[in-house]
């Protein structure tokens, strides 16, 4: 059971412990990442990371504070997003106006803003509650499921607004989306965020 886990630091070059293969990932090519390969490794007393039979707590005691951390890129993605759209659609003619200047741009534009703003400010409370040592464990885990599926949304509207060029790799939004996903599901995916966040107002 969890009692029974313990938390180890493994150092690059000691017995029993390799890197594997890289993962080809869908998005955030530039963070690689790689298996780890653990055959008969030797790991010293030394090494233990907090109490024996802790490991979980361990893992836990960081989670919320990596969960606020990791919105923050969502963030940045949303920004992006707008970054790229909004001098598009004002270049962008047809019918010989700015696409900008149709409703339904200005719509969907809207939407991306207000996505954009509503996630930054509930992280942004969050991150104020983690330097004052009084954050919740369900509003981290909120402010990244209202982040990602945020970023998802919005990333999806960036390659939308920029038609058949927004699919192509001659534009980053493409990028933007691939990159976005990851936090649907990395640092628990929203299925179990959304658990966490019922059962901690419930008390169960």
């Amino acid at each position: 059971g969890s009692r029974g886990i313990t938390a180890f630091l493994i150092e690059k070059g000691m017995k029993g412990f390799s890197i594997g293969q890289k993962i080809d990932k869908m998005g955030m090519r530039g963070s690689p990442t790689a298996e780890l390969v653990f055959e008969d490794c030797e790991v010293p007393e030394s090494h233990i990371i907090g109490p024996e039979n802790g490991g979980v707590g361990v893992l836990m005691s960081g989670l919320d504070y990596e969960r606020t951390v990791l919105s923050g890129i969502q963030l940045g993605i949303m920004q992006a997003c707008l970054d790229v759209v909004l001098p598009y659609i004002r270049e962008r003619k047809q019918f010989g106006k700015p696409i900008g200047a149709f409703q339904l741009m200005q719509a969907k534009v809207a939407d991306m803003y207000i996505a954009l703003n509503s996630a930054r400010a509930y992280v942004y409370a969050v991150a104020q509650a983690c330097d004052r040592g009084k954050t919740t464990r369900y509003d981290a885990a909120g402010a990244i499921l209202l982040a990602s599926e945020n970023a998802v949304k919005v990333s999806l509207e960036a390659v939308q607004a920029l038609g058949g060029a927004g699919y192509t790799k001659d534009w980053p939004v493409e990028r933007f989306m691939r990159d976005a996903k990851l936090l649907d599901i990395g640092a628990g995916t929203n299925e179990i965020r959304r658990m966490l966040i019922g059962r901690e107002l419930i008390g169960a």
